[in-house]
C-alpha cells in the first residue's frame, strides 16, 4: 500500500448546497459527479468531496497552535505543487475570500518546510491549502 496512491472520501456538512457546490466549482475547479437534492458529489483534486446538506451553521472550532498560527481544527485540504498553489491564491483574491491564515511559509529551512494558507467556505468549513518544498518531506519527522 505504500508506494500506491488512493483518492480519499470526505462528506462535511453544508448549509447552503448550491451556494457551497459553486464556491468549490469555481475556486478550485472542481466538477460534479453524482447528486440528490441533498448532497452532491465533487471531484476535488482526484478525491471524492462530498456536500451534505445539513442544518446547523456554527463558527465554533477548537485551535492548535502551530509555528506561529492558531490552527482551527477539524479542517482539511489537499498539497499541491508551488504553481497550484499560487492559482489557488490567485483564485482566491480574484473571488474576494477572506483568507483565515494568510498564505505564508510555514517551518522555514525545516525539513517539512511548506506554503500554507486557510480560509473557509460558505458552510464555515476550514480548507488548508498546502504546498511543501520538497514533496519527499511530506511525511518526514
Amino acid at each position: 500500500m505504500k508506494d500506491n496512491l488512493y483518492s480519499f472520501h470526505l462528506a462535511i456538512p453544508v448549509y447552503d448546497l448550491a451556494g457551497c457546490a459553486s464556491f468549490y466549482e469555481n475556486l478550485f475547479a472542481c466538477s460534479r459527479g453524482r447528486s440528490s437534492n441533498d448532497w452532491i458529489d465533487l471531484n476535488f483534486f482526484n478525491h471524492q468531496l462530498v456536500l451534505h446538506k445539513a442544518q446547523a451553521n456554527s463558527e465554533d472550532t477548537a485551535v492548535n497552535f502551530v509555528d506561529g498560527d492558531n490552527i482551527p481544527v477539524p479542517h482539511f485540504g489537499v498539497i499541491l505543487d508551488y504553481d497550484a498553489f499560487s492559482a489557488v491564491i490567485k483564485n482566491a483574491n480574484q473571488q474576494s475570500i477572506d483568507f483565515l491564515i494568510e498564505p505564508r511559509i510555514r517551518f522555514k529551512d525545516e525539513a517539512g518546510e511548506q506554503m500554507t494558507m486557510f480560509f473557509r467556505d460558505p458552510s464555515n468549513n476550514v480548507i488548508e491549502i498546502k504546498a511543501f518544498k520538497n514533496r519527499s518531506n511530506i511525511f518526514a519527522s
